[in-house]
């Protein structure tokens, strides 16, 4: 089973009169990389609140959003009505002793609510037990987070798997030009050396033959290229999380990739060993999301 690094979640809780909106977005990434990008998290909490999205989520570039909708009995916006009542005196007294007339009482309340403590905004907090909610409803976000990869997770294993097989069924493709490619390279050094005019010893010749054909068989790579590609399949199918893995062993078949091509001395193989890297090329793009 794979899952994808990209995915998002979002929950919705209400802690008394308070209702809290928790989003979560992740994308590919080396590590664990946890930006909380709300400060209604206490700062106590915060270590806890990473430890368990670390070992929820596991990897990738993780950002939290949360946001905080209070209702009109609950809002934390209070008047000092005090201190407004004093200024309203004083501003009145002063309109009166300079004679300055008739004060718009709209205008004085506009002056007074700019004034300094006035208006007072007091920070919402948070008891044991709506913390406790607020938490569950960020692992829920984390679980609509998983489930989100998961899908995405089965687009990404369908459209690799598709392109892994391509590369195993193009070894089959390489070998039917394996032969002539044997008699290419016979008939050519053949007629270099009727070029030359020189006779050769005909044993000594064919021993040549052999020794160089041997420096271009590609056997060993046929092989080593078909098991990469069966235990890539089998690593997605089996492990988790697979991402680093299903990496090192794209990056080997890259290496038998390259071997046949640089062993082919046949415009078709190499042909074929083009395709085969662009098939990889495609891996490779589409691994980098995978967890």
């Amino acid at each position: 089973m794979i899952q994808s690094m990209t995915g998002f979640g979002k929950s919705e809780v209400t802690c008394g009169t308070d209702k809290y909106t928790v989003e979560i977005r992740t994308l590919n990434g080396k590590n664990c990389d946890i930006s909380l990008k709300s400060q209604l998290i206490p700062k106590d909490k915060e270590l806890k609140i990473r430890k368990k999205l670390s070992q929820k989520l596991l990897r990738g570039n993780i950002d939290i959003y949360l946001t905080l909708d209070q209702t009109e009995a609950s809002s934390n916006v209070k008047i000092n009505k005090q201190l407004f009542k004093e200024y309203y005196t004083q501003l009145r007294n002063v309109s009166d002793e300079c004679k300055l007339g008739t004060i718009e009482r709209t205008a004085i309340v506009n002056s007074i609510v700019r004034l300094p403590e006035v208006i007072e905004i007091q920070k919402s907090t948070l008891s044991e037990e709506n913390y406790e909610k607020l938490e569950k409803s960020i692992l829920e976000a984390a679980d609509d987070v998983i489930n989100y990869r998961i899908k995405e997770g089965e687009i990404l294993k369908k459209d690799i798997s598709a392109k892994v097989n391509q590369i195993y069924n193009l070894v089959t493709e390489i070998e039917k030009y394996e032969k002539e490619r044997i008699t290419t390279i016979k008939t050519r050094l053949k007629t270099n050396l009727e070029e030359l005019g020189t006779s050769v010893d005909q044993n000594r010749f064919e021993q040549e033959i052999i020794y160089y054909l041997e420096k271009l068989d590609i056997n060993e790579e046929k092989v080593r290229l078909r098991q990469h590609c069966k235990y890539f399949i089998e690593t997605m199918d089996k492990e988790f999380p697979a991402g680093k893995k299903l990496a090192f062993i794209a990056q080997e078949i890259g290496r038998e990739v390259n071997t046949m091509g640089s062993k082919s001395n046949n415009s078709d193989m190499q042909k074929i060993v083009v395709n085969m890297k662009d098939a990889l090329e495609k891996i490779k793009e589409q691994s980098f999301n995978i967890l």
